[in-house]
């Protein structure tokens, strides 16, 4: 074995660093650690390349620390040793070694390539590009991470293993963060990261961050159940060794040779039964089971009988995932017995291959062994991934995408059959309409009822295990908002999704098309438009295809006047003509006008609504002329402020003012000291001490104007003064 270099020796424990518990000084692992692991089935080379990349990991890391105080290095080191532990190939024990380098480092992406292979070089870029860019908010950057997630998952499961990995020690090390960080990342952890691993199979890791997450998010809950299951340990050890040693004599007895083993359930795992059953602990009773495992698929089934010969079992408690497996792949066979003094047990029944891939899911691909590959046990995991990443395509935005992604991740499962005995796997709660679109979406988009167990049914009806459906359909049946309600798929609520928005913009189109040939009409153009005119247009508009323009037009992102105009042939000298940009983006050859009723300046939000003999006319969004006018979706437009306004605008503004004399000069002085003019003065005598004064000025912007307005209200004449409002 190399030797242990001296910057990662143990060091003597200060006096801070022995009350820290014993369990964190016995987490910190050492490369010879991690050695001592991989050597036990990788060969010498291997191990080799994995020292070497801890060299490399370690240098390029020196100086850096974690939260808790520790060199940085040791993080990476205890990644390598989870997936050493699964015994997983020699490149992703590399690459969980050098996972931070590329985005905590200087080191590049071809560095690595060149240093320890394209494929860990690959598998590293992975890693780090799933939390490195920036968003908006939060909720879009957890959506944009779970999807770049999946992308590179498809493209190599490694990724992902190596970022559960990393997630895994993370938690393990969350002590030293804030409690309000502890709480986001255990609440993301719950929600994500550990049904993501139950969704691969890994049962190991999935429990283990299901307790963490549970004991940072509930520490109190977490305690009780723990202290409550360390005494109930003691009162049913010997109740479940007198179970085991009962089934081994009766194995033994009818010459199946196999291995029986007592387990407890985890913590997060009895809190959740206790949850939807809603029963207090103490009633609480399969909370420890018995696993069998057999050599073979013949042998489960024989032990079933034995055991069902020696306890009676609980009718209604029998579970075939061996015939049909899990959607991870998980094969067992379930049943519930009435056991030793009337309690009831649990008892798993599975192969040493089952038992392989339960525990290490889709990782036991990947596990090393010389010249074997392990595609079955992938299969089911690549087929979910290719159906969440179609899932994502069709998603409108981020919040629907996590949706999905959630839904997707608690597959609580029902088996129905299809009427050519086929079997479809729908999450519990599913509907009729569900499994349609399990079938295919043109079966869901078309679906206008269904027949369950042969009789006829709404879409809305819950499927259940066992039952046969059949899907009635008819061509002029399309989706409606209303499926959304009774859709309980992530596949099923993404394709309606998809369908309404597709319909919506062919609606849209149509109204486009019909508006723009009213205006090509009303500016005496014929509506049947050659290709070249069309080519043209678009070019000039910055489009690229017809019926997105006609769609634009539809949804008020355009004016159909607008359009038309820009088809007239150019009047020469035009553009000299304007020294000035336009105040108003994308009105070109419109005329535009400002509404007098709600005044808008620059800063102002607005609206523009199309009116004959007018053309534009500009105004605020809370204008009442502008809500009534706007109902007529043909004379709304979508406009915004020029960036580089060099006009001045009119706004009107109210005072209240004590009459006293000189009070007008005093005011207008004002106003011509902040460079306005005055345009039009209204005043209005209230009574003999008090006077109502509108101006109309004129304006660059809304800074200009509250400018203004703070001069004219620190005069001591001026009882209160505003903007007239629209």
């Amino acid at each position: 074995m190399p030797t242990t270099p001296a910057t990662t020796r143990r060091k003597s424990p200060s006096a801070e660093n022995r009350q820290r518990s014993a369990k964190t000084s016995k987490d910190r692992l050492l490369i010879s650690d991690l050695l001592e692991i991989v050597e036990q089935y990788l060969d010498s080379e291997e191990v080799k390349a994995v020292y070497d990349a801890y060299l490399f990991g370690a240098e390029a890391h020196e100086g850096q620390v974690r939260r808790s105080g520790e060199a940085y290095i040791f993080h990476p080191l205890s990644v390598a040793a989870i997936l050493g532990e699964m015994r997983l190939d020699s490149r992703s024990i590399i690459a969980a070694l050098l996972h931070d380098v590329i985005e905590d480092t200087p080191t590049a992406k071809e560095e690595l390539a060149t240093r320890f292979g394209k494929d860990v070089a690959q598998l590293v870029d992975g890693v780090s590009k799933i939390d490195q860019i920036d968003f908006e908010s939060r909720e879009h950057a957890e959506a944009e991470n779970f999807r770049k997630m999946l992308l590179a998952m498809a493209k190599d499961i490694r990724v992902i293993l190596i970022k559960l990995a990393d997630r895994l020690h993370n938690m393990r090390t969350l002590d030293a963060l804030k409690p309000d960080k502890r709480k986001r990342i255990a609440e993301q952890t719950l929600d994500i990261f550990a049904p993501i691993a139950n969704r691969l199979g890994m049962r190991t890791w999935t429990q283990e961050l299901e307790d963490l997450s549970f004991r940072h998010l509930y520490p109190k809950r977490y305690d009780a159940i723990y202290k409550e299951l360390g005494k109930r340990r003691g009162n049913h050890r010997a109740i479940i060794q007198k179970t085991v040693t009962k089934f081994e004599a009766e194995l033994s007895e009818a010459g199946i040779d196999g291995s029986v083993e007592g387990r407890e359930k985890n913590i997060y795992s009895v809190y959740r039964k206790m949850r939807s059953r809603r029963v207090p602990m103490s009633e609480m009773r399969d909370i420890f089971a018995i696993r069998i495992i057999v050599r073979s698929v013949d042998d489960c089934y024989r032990v079933l009988g034995v055991i069902h010969n020696t306890y009676k079992p609980v009718p209604g408690k029998f579970k075939d995932y061996i015939a049909i497996p899990k959607a991870n792949g998980y094969q067992s066979l379930h049943t519930l017995l009435f056991g030793t003094f009337g309690q009831s047990i649990e008892v798993q029944i599975r192969t040493t291959e089952m038992h392989r891939i339960a525990e290490s899911g889709v990782a036991s691909h990947w596990q090393y062994k010389t010249g074997e590959k392990r595609a079955g046990s992938q299969a089911p995991t690549h087929h979910w991934m290719l159906d969440l990443l179609n899932t994502q395509s069709q998603a409108g935005n981020p919040s629907e995408f996590l949706e999905h992604l959630k839904i997707d991740l608690y597959p609580d499962e029902v088996y129905v059959f299809t009427p050519h005995g086929d079997i479809k796997k729908l999450p519990k709660g599913s509907s009729a309409l569900d499994f349609a679109y399990s079938v295919h979406s043109d079966v869901g988009n078309h679906c206008i009822g269904a027949r369950i167990n042969n009789e006829p049914v709404p879409l809305h009806q819950p499927v259940g295990n066992g039952d046969h459906v059949e899907i009635l359909t008819a061509r002029s049946a399309v989706p409606t908002p209303l499926w959304l309600n009774y859709a309980v798929t992530a596949k099923a609520r993404a394709a309606i999704r998809d369908f309404l928005k597709h319909q919506h913009q062919e609606d849209a189109g149509k109204l486009g098309r019909q508006l723009l040939e009213r205006a090509l009409k009303t500016v005496g153009l014929t509506t049947r438009l050659r290709t070249d005119q069309k080519i043209q247009l678009l070019k000039r508009i910055g489009l690229e295809d017809w019926n997105e323009l006609l769609t634009d037009i539809g949804m008020g992102r355009r004016l159909p006047m607008v359009v038309a105009r820009q088809l007239l042939p150019e009047v020469k000298g035009a553009d000299s003509a304007r020294s000035e940009p336009l105040p108003i983006r994308g009105v070109e050859g419109m005329s535009v006008s400002y509404a007098r009723c709600c005044r808008p300046i620059p800063g102002d939000g607005i609206v523009g609504l199309f009116s004959r003999g007018r053309g534009i006319v500009i105004h605020r969004p809370n204008c009442p002329n502008a809500r009534e006018q706007s109902k007529r979706p043909d004379t709304w437009i979508g406009v915004e402020w020029s960036d580089d306004i060099k006009t001045t605008f009119e706004a009107d503004i109210r005072l209240e003012v004590i009459n006293r004399r000189g009070v007008f000069a005093t005011l207008a002085s004002v106003i011509a000291e902040e460079d306005s003019n005055i345009n039009h003065v209204l005043v209005t005598a209230r009574d003999d001490r008090n006077s109502a004064i509108r101006f109309t000025i004129e304006v660059h912007d809304r800074k200009h104007l509250a400018r203004i307005i703070r001069r004219l209200r620190a005069r001591r004449s001026v009882i209160r003064v505003s903007r007239s409002r629209g």
